[in-house]
């Protein structure tokens, strides 16, 4: 699915198959000596493209993990005291076991709160899981087609900042956040099932989600209903359960639908 978005956007794709065994370096590059000029060579790691799929992200140590850290927020990565930029645009999209799994790492915190979104894959449909069987044993040949070009990208994700997002849509996403930290300020009786809160980056990619999602449907300013309909996969993996909430098998999508109906809309 990436490498088809990939193709479909013009942009460079790699896939790192995340395993025990790898190490940071792998990710990002290092230096090697070069005995013919005498001198040590950054050699760039895969995540020098547009598009990095991590695959499996949690079978490999948070120390490898970690490596994606800077790329993910400063958009650099820095390869024994070199600090090199990375391309534009640049995003890394992950596939995850579940925590259930043999073989896997919980992720780190930090981490996890540098994606925008999580968003849950369930099996296929019975006629989804029919057509993928018509195409995947009757050699039918698929290709994707470039529908835009990475300098388009670059000039949609500029527009996308300004989008209008009136002082009461934030305040409405400030709230949202705010009651993942203190419920009880909003008369949810939660206390017992949230261990922490979500961080201030929710609040920001919840405005420019909705900025988005109000660009999908043709508008240049937020409504409430485009805040609440990324609000799952935005806030998701930064809502951390207790473990008492997780016994009694309560969900975080099932927080937030607490926290949506019970804080004020605008």
């Amino acid at each position: 699915m990436i490498k088809t978005l990939s193709e479909c956007l013009n942009c460079g794709f790699v896939r790192l198959q995340f395993t025990p065994d790898l190490l940071p370096a792998d990710i990002t590059g290092t230096k090697i000596y070069d005995h013919k000029d005498v001198s040590f060579k950054t050699m760039k790691g895969p995540i020098f493209t547009n598009f990095i799929l991590a695959d499996e992200i949690n079978r490999a140590p948070p120390k490898v993990q970690s490596a994606l850290l800077e790329a993910m927020q400063e958009k650099q990565v820095s390869i024994q005291g070199d600090t090199i930029k990375l391309d534009k645009p640049f995003m890394v999209l992950a596939t995850q076991n579940p925590i259930e799994s043999e073989g896997t790492y919980k992720l780190p915190e930090a981490q996890v709160d540098r994606f925008m979104f999580k968003i849950l894959i369930d099996y296929p449909r019975k006629e989804d899981e029919i057509e993928i069987i018509d195409r995947f044993t009757e050699g039918v040949n698929n290709s994707a087609s470039k529908l835009i070009t990475t300098k388009e990208i670059l000039e949609i994700q500029s527009f996308n900042q300004k989008i209008y997002a009136d002082k009461k849509i934030k305040e409405y996403v400030a709230e949202l956040v705010d009651a993942t930290r203190f419920p009880s300020k909003y008369g949810l009786d939660i206390n017992g099932h949230i261990e922490f809160g979500a961080s201030p980056r929710a609040s920001l990619w919840l405005i420019l989600a909705a900025k988005a999602n109000a660009i999908i449907n043709g508008r240049g300013y937020i409504k409430p209903e485009d805040v609440q309909a990324i609000a799952y996969d935005v806030l998701r993996h930064r809502v951390l359960l207790t473990y008492e909430a997780e016994a009694e098998e309560i969900t975080s999508d099932e927080i937030i639908t607490m926290i949506l109906e019970k804080v004020k809309v605008p």
